[in-house]
């Protein structure tokens, strides 16, 4: 969730005896599973068996949140929105005010929040959150709402 300063480790079922190595690109792959500074985005992690056994991969998503959004109707950051967010269809995103009142809950695949609360704006404050991902992981953290 730092911008670029993002850790994907790999861990591999119970039932994965062997011995690994691990890239982010399928070319240039290390024996150790934890990869450092990263931005936020989609990656493909490549699994390959030192033996020659087999190689898989999977997606993985490194989530970004808006700091700010402006609600104004320019077209510009009018919604507060988790990037890469659809690609987990069951994540959940919970806003809160300051004072911790539930606001909106939102879906994967939402637009995002539009600033208001029963149709009616909310004033320019910050905003606070939690997401629950697929893996029932959460996530906390605030932004602010700039009108």
């Amino acid at each position: 969730w730092n911008d670029d300063n993002n850790t994907i480790t790999v861990l591999l079922t119970s039932n994965s005896e062997g011995d690994y190595d691990y890239s982010l690109d399928g070319i240039n792959f290390q024996s150790s599973n934890t990869f450092n500074g990263l931005d936020n985005g989609e990656y493909t992690v490549h699994i390959r068996d030192k033996n020659g056994c087999g190689e898989v991969s999977g997606e993985v998503y490194l989530l970004m949140y808006p700091k700010f959004f402006t609600p104004n109707g320019d077209g510009y950051n009018d919604f507060w929105k988790i990037k890469f967010s659809e690609n987990e269809p069951s994540l959940t995103i919970k806003i809160f005010d300051r004072y911790g009142k539930f606001i909106k809950q939102l879906g994967a695949n939402s637009q995002g929040w539009d600033g208001n609360y029963l149709e009616k704006p909310l004033p320019s404050s910050d905003y606070w959150f939690i997401v629950t991902r697929e893996n029932g992981k959460e996530f906390r953290g605030h932004f602010t709402l700039k009108r």
